[in-house]
């Protein structure tokens, strides 16, 4: 066992033992994209070697990069952020970054106090998810100058850099395929809409896209359930147990879709013969249930490796971020739980 009192190893120590110089290991850390593939093997070598273990605070202190990014997300629960999490991990994982993670709880006021945490912690950036957010927020960045961007959604006028999808143009595919279908009795389950700019604007454009196809939802067949599939079958349940029941239902997103698919089921309704049911996202798995799901696809891999790279090359470069948004478009995936009902 190594004595307390031995000197903690020092960047010296790992360039002896890597048998590189000291500038050769801080562009390791620094700039790993630089160095070819064997000599980034030697050094990582010589750290788990020798132990070694970088000085962030010190090194902000003098201006060095924190190698850290701020990434702020509404929740953790399911996977509704997953996939997009771990592909922008991945992405800056590579650049020589890694991610402090955090989640409000689709709390506006939480996002800002958990954001003032994030730069008391020197991180190099910040990602928000969606477009909607306190003006502090926006404040808050715009002092510090700190590279920063949304992603998840996307809007053509967003004042915020965005890389993401149109939740508009989403809740709007499929509102029209159940309209294309010749459904005129239709349900609606979303989830709720404080703090949260998507199922805002994929309620409010799917009643619209209804409304204008002379489909009208009934007051109880606008139904608010929180993200679960628990709660999203029981709420089913309750919807199909009336005498006069719809014959689609339009879910928010692929969690309260997957519920109402076990909510039919056990109401004794199949799918998509007695109802059609619908969801958007295309989560992991979404193909995999009974029927698979007819959803809109949300690119959440192609979104976080985009997010990553962008901001990664401004906080790197330090370029501008005002003309990166990008749109990733949704796509409507045709599965086994819809069916018309024309003749």
């Amino acid at each position: 066992m190594s004595d307390k009192n031995d000197k903690k190893a020092d960047i010296t120590a790992v360039a002896k033992a890597a048998k590189v110089s000291a500038s050769t290991v801080s562009r390791y850390f620094n700039h790993p994209e630089l160095l070819k593939p064997s000599t980034r093997k030697r050094i990582n070598s010589a750290v788990r070697k020798t132990g070694y273990i970088r000085n962030r605070a010190a090194q902000t202190i003098h201006g060095i990069r924190s190698g850290t990014i701020g990434v702020l997300v509404p929740t953790l629960d399911h996977a509704i952020f997953a996939e997009v999490v771990q592909a922008f991990s991945d992405t800056v994982d590579r650049l020589g970054f890694t991610i402090l993670l955090a989640s409000h709880g689709y709390d506006l006021q939480r996002e800002y106090a958990i954001l003032r945490k994030f730069l008391e912690h020197r991180v190099d950036g910040v990602v928000l998810t969606g477009l909607n957010h306190d003006e502090a927020v926006f404040q808050l960045l715009d002092q510090h100058h700190i590279p920063s961007l949304s992603m998840w959604n996307y809007a053509p006028n967003a004042a915020f850099p965005c890389i993401g999808a149109d939740n508009e143009l989403a809740g709007k595919m499929i509102a029209e395929h159940i309209i294309a279908l010749g459904h005129t009795k239709v349900a609606c389950m979303f989830p709720p809409t404080q703090g949260n700019d998507r199922a805002l604007a994929r309620r409010e454009i799917v009643l619209e896209t209804l409304s204008k196809a002379n489909v009208t939802v009934p007051d109880a067949w606008r139904l608010t359930t929180v993200y679960s599939i628990s709660s999203s079958k029981r709420d089913t349940q309750d919807l199909l147990s009336q005498s006069d029941r719809p014959t689609a239902l339009i879910c928010g997103n692929d969690i309260l879709a997957t519920g109402a698919l076990y909510g039919a089921k056990a109401a004794g309704v199949p799918v998509p013969d007695g109802i059609s049911v619908v969801g958007i996202g295309d989560f992991k798995g979404s193909a995999d249930i009974e029927p698979g799901l007819t959803t809109v696809r949300l690119p959440a891999k192609r979104i976080g490796q985009e997010a990553g790279e962008v901001l990664a090359r401004a906080i790197v470069d330090q370029t501008s971020l005002t003309a990166c948004s990008r749109h990733c478009e949704p796509k409507l995936i045709l599965r086994r739980s819809t069916k018309s009902v024309h003749p």
